[in-house]
């Protein structure tokens, strides 16, 4: 856990072995933090309407924010926002997380019922995966979960989207973008992307990552981050990270306060994260605005606490499975707990 303060900046770790604050890691969705600040800076500066149709051409171009291909036709294409696709409200199908479900259109794929992910990687380990490859599942099986505005479901391929989105507009790659207008000016040197499939390893020195299941444990701190650009394929430090958070937070990262509030804002409709969720960032009641991030081997959570200052990250490197998904949401908890359990301990 690192943790910057008024009262001063501490890092703190157990049964981790070797690890400090310049520690490499998986910061998986956290990474979304740094696509929707990518937008907003684009809006910022007027090279995009975060209001206008993924259809719309970017101010001063010529052509869509999206390819005008049969690989974007995706469905209710036409009503999809660039707001919607920050705040998972767009409908967008999440290639990442769901089975192909088998339909008029996909009837006959070799991937249904599965995972496409999984099946590229059954296929060939180092597949490099890519934005047209990706929602062009989607197009192809004319997958969504609504018609666009008309609820909440949580979409790492709608990131993928404004992923591609971030490179017609701004003339860079994804990752030579997020590092020069974004890493580079704040400092940010031990934060990287990985785009490659074969390129799997961390950045030295590097926490190893685990997953217990079955009453074994395995390591998997090698992986193919290609299908994650723009939604979970950041590798950073616990300190890099909690800078990050920090700045960006409090307005110091390059966007203004007034562009921070605007990501901040989540809908007030419904219940829990749908309820909270802005432009890369969600709430978490009484403790602060950041993100989490979930890749195998990893969980991590970055909260900024505008009222008292404090920004921690608090991550793991063990995956329990004992129990499925339901160890993870009790890791996940865990991990709020004791980091709240410390501020208090600080006396915030």
């Amino acid at each position: 856990m690192q943790i910057l303060s008024p009262k001063g900046d501490y890092f703190i770790s157990t049964g981790m072995g070797d690890v400090t604050n310049a520690s490499h890691f998986r910061i998986a969705s956290v990474t979304k933090t740094f696509t929707a600040a990518g937008i907003m800076l684009l809006n910022q500066k007027g090279l995009l309407n975060i209001d206008d149709k993924i259809t719309d051409n970017a101010p001063g171009k010529n052509i869509p924010y999206v390819p005008n291909t049969p690989g974007y036709d995706i469905p209710y294409k036409n009503e999809i926002t660039i707001r919607m696709l920050l705040m998972h409200r767009a409908g967008v199908f999440d290639i990442t997380n769901n089975d192909i479900p088998d339909n008029n259109f996909s009837h006959g794929e070799p991937y249904i019922g599965k995972n496409y992910l999984d099946y590229m990687k059954d296929q060939d380990k180092n597949h490099t995966f890519t934005f047209d490859e990706l929602v062009g599942i989607n197009a192809k099986n004319q997958l969504s979960f609504f018609k666009p505005g008309a609820d909440y479901h949580y979409s790492d391929t709608g990131y993928s989207m404004l992923g591609e989105i971030i490179e017609r507009v701004s003339g860079k790659s994804y990752a030579d973008f997020i590092k020069s207008e974004l890493l580079v000016p704040n400092g940010l040197l031990d934060t990287s992307l990985t785009w490659k499939g074969s390129d799997q390893d961390l950045p030295a020195p590097f926490v190893r990552g685990y997953v217990w299941m079955g009453g074994k444990i395995e390591e998997v701190t090698r992986s193919n981050m290609s299908p994650h650009v723009a939604e979970g394929n950041i590798t950073a430090t616990p300190k890099d990270l909690a800078n990050w958070g920090k700045k960006l937070l409090r307005g110091e990262a390059g966007l203004t306060k007034t562009t921070v509030e605007m990501m901040k804002a989540g809908t007030n409709k419904g219940t829990g994260i749908a309820a909270t969720y802005g432009f890369g960032i969600f709430y978490i009641p009484g403790i602060g605005y950041g993100h989490n991030g979930a890749h195998e081997g990893y969980l991590t959570y970055m909260v900024y606490n505008p009222k008292t200052d404090v920004v921690f990250v608090v991550f793991t490197n063990e995956w329990d499975l004992q129990k499925g998904l339901e160890s993870i949401k009790s890791e996940m908890e865990a991990m709020t707990k004791i980091a709240g359990h410390v501020l208090k301990k600080m006396g915030y």
